[in-house]
């Protein structure tokens, strides 16, 4: 699925790099980022000894230092460790309200001679302060670091020159003019005279790809199943023109709401083409459900309105009407339509055009859209189709989700759309 536009957009991406580097100028840009780094280790410092200084303290009875008032004293011995000696400052306060001018001489042992107080003898403190630089220690922590980094900027002239291979490979897939004007003013504004760092120009333009085509789905999205069961009956209508599978689309929605618990009543409503009713009945019969029909040539409006009342009375969940396939250029039969949906009044109008068909399929969705109102669509034929063109664009063109693909003949070949599943289907 899709494997065509796969392959072109990533010889594309290719080329588009090729160019950057090789004819985009380059700059040199210094940014500040931070990061995390762990301190340096502090290495262990070798043990010093130090020998502890011997204080002698002799007590005799008659003072070198006589003072007439009592004098408190304080001894305030600072210890800084010093390469030619330990006592190179010995410093010492007296308090008192006289001042003591005599010099006190301090050598390696200390006499301090006092004439009353008791004095015991112990052992004075003696603090050793070492200065050190605090170093914070912590596991990591946030740096600013400068770094020169060779860039790729891209001019806008350069851009629209480049960008036509890209623009070239999308029209061949199929992918609707719109959809390739919004992926080229998204890619411009993300790469056009933006630094890309040299190595990273082709991861650059693919994720801005990615993201720009991501952005082509943002649009309010249907979940049938929680839908159908806020009334019963439900009613959904199916819109499309001829030969766009939808027939077996209804027959296949019917089969997943019957599997999630869902009670389903089919409405014949195409009375116009050949074989409409019997294809339907064939179906019906497969499934084990009842199809409310009339003869062909019958009021479309009327069958459906029939079907709704049988399901009013049986108190059936869901109705699904089949309409007839028609070309929106047909005025006559879009009129049609338009009585089928005053009468129905549907809950749900859902498109069902042609994967393969690609812009086309976009264009009858748009058209449809514009006459009845769709509300959600299916794509049909999902599985053969190599470009994705429909896929892409339908959705961005209508504002309308995609709620189906189809993927096959049977039953259970109803995939839900994943817009992610799409992405990595055309390599992104």
């Amino acid at each position: 699925m899709f494997n065509f536009l796969k392959d072109k957009l990533k010889g594309v991406l290719s080329k588009f790099t090729k160019k950057v580097e090789e004819e985009a100028p380059e700059e040199k840009v210094v940014v500040q980022k931070e990061v995390t780094v762990e301190p340096p280790k502090k290495k262990p410092e070798p043990k010093k000894e130090v020998k502890k200084p011997e204080v002698k303290k002799e007590i005799k009875e008659t003072p070198k230092v006589e003072v007439k008032e009592e004098i408190k004293v304080e001894e305030k011995i600072e210890v800084v460790e010093e390469k030619k000696g330990f006592f190179a400052k010995l410093k010492e306060t007296i308090v008192g309200k006289e001042e003591v001018k005599p010099e006190i001489k301090v050598e390696e042992k200390v006499e301090v001679k006092i004439e009353k107080p008791e004095v015991k003898a112990e052992k004075p403190a003696v603090k050793i302060e070492k200065k050190e630089e605090a170093v914070e220690e912590k596991k990591g922590f946030f740096q600013r670091i400068t770094e020169t980094i060779t860039t790729k900027k891209i001019s806008a002239e350069k851009f629209d020159e480049m960008f036509w291979d890209l623009e070239l490979a999308l029209l061949e897939n199929n992918v609707a003019v719109e959809v390739i004007d919004k992926i080229k003013q998204d890619l411009k504004s993300q790469l056009v005279d933006k630094p890309i760092p040299r190595g990273k120009v082709e991861e650059t333009i693919a994720n801005s790809l990615h993201v720009s085509i991501e952005d082509l789905f943002k649009v309010p999205q249907i979940d049938l199943l929680e839908k159908s069961k806020q009334k019963k009956p439900f009613v959904i209508c199916f819109v499309g023109v001829n030969g766009s599978g939808k027939t077996t689309s209804i027959a296949k929605v019917a089969k997943y709401l019957q599997n999630n618990g869902l009670s389903v009543v089919l409405a014949a409503a195409d009375t116009f083409r050949a074989a409409a009713i019997d294809q339907l009945q064939l179906h019906a019969d497969k499934l084990g459900v009842k199809l409310i029909r009339h003869d062909y040539g019958s009021d479309p409006a009327a069958v459906a309105f029939d079907a709704i009342k049988h399901a009013e009375a049986k108190k059936t969940d869901v109705v699904l009407i089949d309409t007839a396939g028609r070309l929106h250029s047909n005025v006559n039969l879009m009129d049609e339509m338009k009585k089928i949906m005053r009468v129905a009044k549907p809950d749900l109008k859902i498109f069902v055009g042609e994967s393969i068909t690609g812009n086309d399929c976009v264009e009858q969705a748009k058209k449809f859209n514009e006459a009845v109102g769709i509300d959600g669509i299916i794509l049909a034929k999902a599985d053969v189709d190599e470009k994705g063109g429909a896929a892409i664009s339908v959705s961005y063109v209508t504002q309308k989700p995609i709620l189906f693909l189809g993927i096959g003949q049977e039953y259970e070949d109803l995939q839900q759309f994943d817009k992610e599943r799409l992405l990595a289907s055309i390599g992104l």
